[in-house]
């Protein structure tokens, strides 16, 4: 008898993201392993895995409980979406309760399939089901002490359901040393499913991964996976490729002269935009501008914000004239302000990549990024620089603009981010704020715009109260107009000009000190002129200082 090269058939689960994972589908007409501890889920995978097959992909099922009743299964699954009750009526679904008392098996010394093969048959009968759930194997085979016979009657199951071309997921408890409490389920099965609950610097996180599936390729890593009223839903990080179309598409920042500056037309639509800064350099700002300018041409926008809740954005924003309370209103953007520490950075990433395939936006906006990072741990600096890559990668391929806010602290070089992503990052912007004789001016730079010519100029801009003003490069400082001299010998003569002002201050100050050690020699009042002198020194030194002193 020869082999020939053919493919193992799949069933699709329906459950987001496992399908992705698994190529297409556990494998059908076969018997799949979930294993697990207490609480990670697999009672609600196999349920979701007879929902989903009934309800999408018109595949009826039954659904084996050893341990809860129907009526417990009903009210468990209710919390995340799944009305079972409707199912049953319209002859969907069939929940068959078993209930084996191991002590009565204990005491009779037997013990064989035959009697869960007729019930089997009868419930696959009785709705036409194409699927089946086992929940879960410990309370079936927990009086069968010989491991041989427990073998064999599994070798029996299984080949039993093969020959009626059933496809089966089977729960099962971890056990000690090995997947399951036996040790013997995830050698028969053909495709073998791990499930954990972890708890790591106090944030719980669930996890799946795919140990085993016979015939066929599979992601093998770890996989974060949500639990939430919409049932499961797994983000499959490691599956996303450099495969995206490149939009030639540009969309204006917002700001008219920062649109100049970048060609003339602003960002590539489907781009990643990066702007860091110290605090207080205006990176929300140009964020809130950004997000204005998407709710203008019609987009949709979803804002995650780490530090400030939605409301103090909104207002803040509402202090330079921005208003984004018609966006909200109209259903164009949506704040999703959380805590980086409310859960694990895989987490955050599958809470992010739901709530964008859930609100499909053209815009998401991330501020800041670097709210990820407790530490300089080398270890965590990888971890968060792979979940902010699978982030780019994700948004990349699905067409969507990334626009990241980037914080960085004060003595560090402007073209450097703590999160290390620049190089992933298609068009990066520096914001630096620096003192210059007692005034504090912005600026900003682009360091590097891909596929589109841009400008070079270290930009000085203030934050007024219509927005974010770009000025010239010339420009002495925000509210002074540029001079219709070049800028080296408008900069030469402020200079010049406030010299000669602080040595007449000085002279004065001199001519001050000198009346008055001269009264105490000779006791008559100080000179007018001195006082008169050291008073006009004084004022136009501080109208210089006031007027080009910042530069």
């Amino acid at each position: 008898m020869s082999c020939s090269k053919t493919t193992v058939k799949k069933a699709k689960t329906g459950i987001q993201g496992l399908d992705e994972i698994t190529g297409g589908g556990i494998p059908a007409g076969r018997p799949t392993l979930v294993c697990g501890g207490p609480g990670c889920g697999k009672t609600l995978l196999a349920m979701e895995f007879l929902v989903r097959g009934a309800t999408e992909y018109g595949e009826p099922g039954v659904f084996m409980a050893f341990e809860e009743s129907m009526a417990e299964l009903c009210a468990n699954v209710a919390s995340v979406g799944f009305d079972l009750s409707h199912l049953l009526a319209e002859k969907r679904l069939f929940v068959d309760e078993v209930m084996i008392d191991p002590e009565q098996t204990a005491a009779t010394g037997d013990f064989d399939l035959d009697g869960l093969f007729l019930r089997l048959a009868d419930a696959i009968a009785r709705v036409g089901a194409r699927r089946v759930a086992f929940d879960t194997l410990e309370r079936l085979f927990s009086s069968l002490p010989d491991p041989g016979i427990l073998r064999a009657e599994l070798h029996r199951l299984f080949r039993w359901l093969k020959e009626r071309d059933i496809t089966v997921i089977l729960t099962a408890e971890r056990g000690d040393g090995a997947l399951t409490r036996h040790g013997l389920e995830e050698y028969v099965s053909d495709c073998v499913i791990v499930l954990s609950h972890e708890l790591n610097n106090l944030i719980s996180t669930r996890r799946l991964r795919v140990m085993k599936y016979r015939g066929s390729s599979h992601g093998t890593n770890d996989y974060p996976f949500l639990i939430d009223d919409d049932g499961i839903s797994i983000l499959p990080v490691t599956s996303v490729t450099l495969a995206h179309e490149a939009s030639r598409e540009r969309i204006s920042s917002g700001v008219e002269r920062l649109d100049e500056m970048l060609g003339g037309q602003g960002f590539f639509r489907g781009s990643s935009i990066l702007l860091s800064g110290t605090a207080g350099t205006g990176k929300t700002s140009l964020s809130g501008h950004f997000t204005s300018a998407a709710c203008e041409r019609g987009e949709r926008v979803l804002y995650f914000a780490f530090e400030e809740s939605a409301s103090q954005i909104q207002r803040n924003l509402e202090s330079i004239g921005i208003d984004l309370s018609p966006c909200m209103a109209q259903g164009q953007l949506q704040i999703h302000a959380t805590r980086p520490s409310f859960t694990g950075l895989e987490m955050h990433l599958a809470l992010m990549h739901k709530a964008i395939t859930s609100f499909a936006p053209q815009i998401v906006i991330l501020d800041p990024l670097n709210s990820f990072l407790e530490s300089t741990e080398y270890k965590q600096l990888l971890e968060v620089k792979a979940m902010l890559m699978r982030m780019l990668d994700y948004l990349k391929l699905e067409g969507i603009t990334g626009f990241f806010t980037s914080l960085t602290t004060g003595g560090e070089a402007a073209e450097r981010t703590d999160v290390a992503i620049s190089s992933l990052i298609d068009t990066w912007i520096a914001l630096t704020a620096t003192d210059v004789d007692g005034y504090r001016i912005r600026r900003l730079d682009i360091i590097k715009s891909r596929g589109m010519a841009h400008s070079s100029e270290s930009r000085p801009f203030s934050l007024t109260g219509h927005g974010v003003d770009l000025l010239e490069p010339h420009t002495g400082h925000p509210g002074h107009p540029a001079s219709s001299e070049p800028a080296a010998q408008h900069e030469l003569a402020l200079r010049h000009a406030l010299m000669q002002a602080r040595i007449s201050t000085l002279q004065a100050e001199y001519a001050l000190q000198a009346a008055r050690i001269q009264q105490q020699i000779t006791p008559d009042a100080i000179s007018g002129s001195a006082r008169d002198q050291a008073r006009d020194a004084d004022s136009l030194g501080s109208q210089l200082a006031q007027h080009g002193g910042s530069r």
